[in-house]
């Protein structure tokens, strides 16, 4: 009898083994923290997950994400961080410096893998040693001044709007102050704390009597562009984007990199680290090269530009017609 009980035993042990062995292992988690809602961002996300699609990954199957939005809020990424690095997520992607930012610090006791995108400067965000790389949204800034000059050649001073303690911002905010003379023109920077301080900057620019304003990247300043145009629309100053979503919604040009591209790049790194080709602290991080011209037809018309042949053969229309 008690051998019985054995064999029974026995078997009942090697048939939970058995459907153990079964069970699907449960794909990576991966924590997807964007910093706001705006379109160049939401851009990122989508071509981050056709990246991976495009790599021959497959959701819910060879990962899971879990995203979150923070809202323009600091102390929000730095919560939703914080949560992923709790629930032991395989990776965290984040979107925009702020997000990188607190993702890294969450995730660096645990040695979690971080990926950003939509990152300026990230040596000057301090984001480019350690278990973390990505991609940089880099400004093509000599193009965007070549363009203004060739739209606007009678043009003198350029405003620029940006966040004091956006690291990218105060690293554009330099080149752009640095090269400008070179086109002959002054750059007239102001800079924010806020996003509540962006329209009333937008107001000083506008009574210095400013040429144009041209965007950066600047989180707190895309947040609330359409305000921004109305005011500078009333005023008869053009402002130039910095890629094409700022100028679908009134910018008159823009210099500028495809933000889903970026994403699908970054994508297909995340990848090669779930598929265990590489780690993230082996692979630099990587800068699209390529860029655009956009223009918007109407808001151009609007401002009484025109645009010289040479930029018209190769722009691309995006203006809501």
């Amino acid at each position: 009898m008690k051998r019985l009980i054995s064999v029974i035993a026995i078997f009942a042990i090697v048939l939970t083994l058995a459907a153990g062995c079964g069970k699907s292992k449960k794909p990576p988690v991966i924590g997807i923290s964007q910093y706001g809602e705006h379109a160049s961002l939401d851009n990122c996300r989508e071509g981050f997950v056709q990246g991976l699609k495009d790599a021959g990954l497959v959701e819910n199957e060879d990962f899971v994400i879990e995203y979150q939005n923070a809202g323009f809020d600091d102390a929000t990424a730095t919560q939703i961080a914080q949560n992923f690095s709790a629930n032991n997520v395989a990776l965290m992607c984040a979107i925009a410096t702020p997000a990188a930012t607190a993702c890294f610090a969450a995730a660096e006791d645990k040695d979690i893998p971080v990926i950003f995108t939509a990152i300026t400067d990230p040596v000057q965000a301090k984001l480019d040693k350690g278990n973390i790389t990505g991609t940089s949204d880099k400004l093509p800034v000599d193009a965007q001044l070549e363009l203004i000059r060739k739209l606007q050649p009678e043009a003198k001073t350029i405003g620029i709007l940006y966040t004091t303690s956006e690291p990218n911002s105060v690293s554009a905010i330099g080149e752009y102050q640095e090269k400008g003379p070179e086109y002959g023109f002054t750059i007239e920077g102001l800079g924010v704390t806020q996003q509540s301080e962006v329209t009333l900057a937008a107001d000083t620019l506008i009574a210095k009597g400013v040429d144009c304003l041209s965007n950066l990247t600047d989180n707190n300043v895309v947040g609330v562009l359409p305000s921004i145009l109305e005011k500078t629309n009333e005023a008869g100053i053009p402002v130039y984007g910095s890629e094409v979503e700022q100028v679908k919604i009134g910018c008159v040009a823009a210099a500028g990199i495809d933000y889903f591209e970026l994403g699908r790049q970054t994508g297909k790194m995340v990848a090669k680290i779930l598929r265990g080709e590489a780690t993230a602290a082996e692979m630099p991080y990587e800068t699209i090269s390529e860029f655009n011209y956009y223009i918007n037809s109407a808001a151009l018309a609007e401002m009484g530009i025109d645009v010289p042949a040479e930029i018209a053969e190769k722009a691309i229309e995006s203006g809501n017609q």
